[in-house]
Parts: C-alpha cells; sequence; structure tokens
C-alpha cells in the first residue's frame, strides 16, 4: 500500500468500457470463471458516481489499470454511501455505491425514476483498528465487548472484560478513545448490524442504520478520516475498511465469531464469508454480516452499485454511448476486475453470485432496448 492509494480515494479515474463474465456457485470452491471476449470503446464519455469510501480504493485501483485503454473517464466522488445513495435517487450521477443494499424505502424513492438494480462488485472487510502501544499485535474481542465499548461502558483497556479475552497480553491502565463515522456509512450500517446481531443491549439501545446516535466518541467523516483519528490518538480504537488499515499499518483485532472462533480480517477470512450464503434474493439486496461459514470474519461485507435498469430514463444518461459506457464499467468490475481487486485485500464474489450480477448487468437497457458493448 502507499501513498498513491490516498489520491485515489476522491479522484477522477480513467476508467474501460469493457467486458463480461459468467461463474458457478453455492460450493465452498472458488470457481474461475471463463472470460467473455474484450472490447474497448473509445468514445470521450464521462461516466458519474458517488458513495462508498469502503470501495473507493478498489474502484481507484481498478479505474487505474484501464487509464491507458480508452477514453472513457469514471468521475467518482468518494462521499460515504448514504450521500451516494442520496445523489442516485436525486438523479445526479449514473451511479450510486454503497456497502448496504437499497432499503424498502430508498427502492420506492428510486422508483420514481425506473427500477434500480444492487449488484454486487467484491467483498470487504470491516476491521477493528486500534492504536494501543505495547499492544502490537494478538487482541481478541467479542461483539459484546465491542459494543460496551462503544456504548461508554468499557472505558479502559485494562477493564477485565478485555484482560479475560486477552490472557497472557498486558493491557494498558490507558482510556479507550472510541472512533466512528460522522457521516452517512454503509461501513457503519454494517458494523452496527454486527453489534445489533451479537448484542441485544445494542439492539435495544443504539440498533442499525447508516446513521446512528453514538453514546460516546469521536466522529470523523469517511473510511479515510476514522483511519486518520486513529492514527493521531493513543487509546483509540475505530471501525475502517481492511484497505485503510493496511495503508496505515494499522494493528486489528481478531474478532469472534459464531462458533466462538477469533477470526483475523484476511482476504481468505473475508472471501469465507461470501460463501454459503443464504438463499439468494432475487433482487440480491443481501447481507453477509455474522456469516456462519467456519472461519469467516464476521464484519465482511459485500458492495454495491446501483444502477437504473433502463438507464438512459435517467436524465445523467443522456444517450447510447454513455449507457454502453456505464454497462462497460460494470462488466469491467465483475471481469478482470475480479482479479485484480485481491492486491487491496478485497475478495471475489463466489462464483454463483457473480452469475446473478452479471445477469443484472446483461439486463440493462437503454430506452427499451438491449444496450451492446
Amino acid at each position: 500500500m502507499n501513498k498513491a492509494l490516498g489520491a485515489l480515494i476522491v479522484v477522477v479515474v480513467i476508467v474501460a468500457v469493457a467486458l463480461g463474465i459468467a461463474h458457478d456457485h453455492n460450493t465452498n470452491k472458488s470457481t474461475t470463471p471463463k472470460a467473455a471476449t474484450v472490447s474497448y470503446k473509445t468514445d470521450d464519455v464521462t461516466i458519474t458516481g458517488a458513495g462508498s469510501t469502503f470501495a473507493a480504493p478498489l474502484y481507484g485501483q481498478l479505474g487505474s489499470e484501464y487509464k491507458a485503454k480508452t477514453e472513457t473517464t469514471l468521475n467518482y466522488q468518494s462521499v460515504g454511501s448514504g450521500a451516494g445513495v442520496a445523489q442516485f435517487i436525486a438523479n445526479t450521477v449514473n451511479f450510486g455505491a454503497t456497502d448496504v443494499a437499497l432499503t424498502d424505502a430508498e427502492l420506492a424513492q428510486a422508483q420514481a425514476v425506473g427500477a434500480p438494480l444492487d449488484i454486487p462488485t467484491a467483498f470487504g472487510a470491516v476491521t477493528v483498528s486500534y492504536n494501543l502501544p505495547g499492544v502490537k499485535s494478538g487482541l481478541k474481542l467479542d461483539g459484546p465487548t465491542i459494543a460496551d465499548i462503544y456504548l461508554g461502558k468499557i472505558t479502559n483497556w485494562d477493564n477485565s472484560a478485555i484482560t479475560k479475552l486477552n490472557p497472557g497480553v498486558k493491557l494498558p491502565n490507558l482510556a479507550i478513545s472510541p472512533v466512528y463515522r460522522s457521516d452517512g456509512s454503509g461501513t457503519t450500517a454494517d458494523f452496527t448490524q454486527f453489534l445489533t446481531d451479537v448484542s441485544p443491549t445494542w439492539a435495544q439501545q443504539i440498533g442499525t442504520s447508516k446513521t446512528v446516535e453514538w453514546p460516546v466518541g469521536t466522529g470523523s467523516s469517511g473510511n479515510a478520516g476514522v483511519a486518520a483519528t486513529v492514527t493521531q490518538t493513543k487509546g483509540s480504537i475505530g471501525y475502517v475498511e481492511q484497505a485503510y488499515a493496511l495503508q496505515n499499518n494499522f494493528t486489528t483485532a481478531a474478532v469472534k465469531d459464531k462458533a466462538g472462533q477469533y477470526v483475523t480480517p484476511s482476504l481468505a477470512s473475508t472471501s469465507l464469508a461470501g460463501q454459503n450464503l443464504p438463499k439468494l434474493p432475487s433482487d440480491l439486496r443481501f447481507t453477509a454480516i455474522n456469516s456462519p461459514t467456519a472461519g469467516a470474519y464476521p464484519i465482511a461485507s459485500a458492495t454495491f452499485i446501483v444502477v437504473y435498469q433502463d438507464t438512459c430514463k435517467a436524465k445523467e444518461v443522456p444517450d447510447a454511448a454513455h449507457a454502453q459506457a456505464l454497462k462497460g464499467w460494470l462488466n469491467y468490475l465483475l471481469g478482470p476486475g475480479q482479479s485484480s481487486m485481491k492486491q487491496l485485500q478485497y475478495a471475489p464474489l463466489p462464483a454463483g453470485l457473480l452469475t446473478k450480477a452479471q445477469a443484472k448487468v446483461n439486463s440493462m437497457t437503454c430506452n427499451g432496448s438491449a444496450i451492446t458493448t
């Protein structure tokens, strides 16, 4: 990870208009699909997108890979999932990017323009990162303890609730400084969904959403903002996507899963979270939080792009050239991008989910006509 990654988080990136892919799922094996024929477009077209900071390093890298291969430009604003969905619904961008699928209310709002599609593109881990002098690795935390930290019930690192999870680890007598997202965030929705699943107190008092009323802590905007605050604050703890944790050389906690095992965030454990998903809904609005799969990291999430099925009904997609560019970008994400994303510790979609996601892309039209790429 290098400083260039940070520069890619809120950027104008050059992306391609390219390819499709097929895959197979509902197996523990990761099956590599046969790629479709690549087709590049060189039209001078700009696609606009906004949303997820969780996925911004991913979209930055994949855009950079195609920079020299097309004149199609992707203007992606890393503003958080909440703002990205709002801009999509307001019809001011070609696509929104979010780490939680559209809610029923958001779906109903979007339908004022046309039928929206939730298209998963990758899986990533929401790490529990910390800045704790003298504890460079090996910290273990379970869901109820993390919840009590963010509820303000556990305020010191040498609290017995933490020490009993970490026998043999010398924890300092140091105040805990929780850090959270101040903006509307899919990362927050994923993190609070996990806490809701494992802590009845959290579920009753706080719940899950892109924005919640945090009882304690310091708010920062975006994954990058939380990462910066954790870096600058001794005794801090924060939830950040793994690419940001790697970029900042964070130590991350192993988190207890449903089976009672402590799992560290990694490409392998994030990949497992996408395996053996419960029966997928036809609209692909699903969550992988607190996966029952053995060895799966429990705070792993899919990230989604939302577009209109008849994309030319959106005023920001005025013609077939823009529709081709948008579909081509999605085809690239579901094609060669599935392999290259591993460099940033994002996990590719499992085989069957990839097939279903590609089918959503294939169903896109422009004023009722098929979009060719």
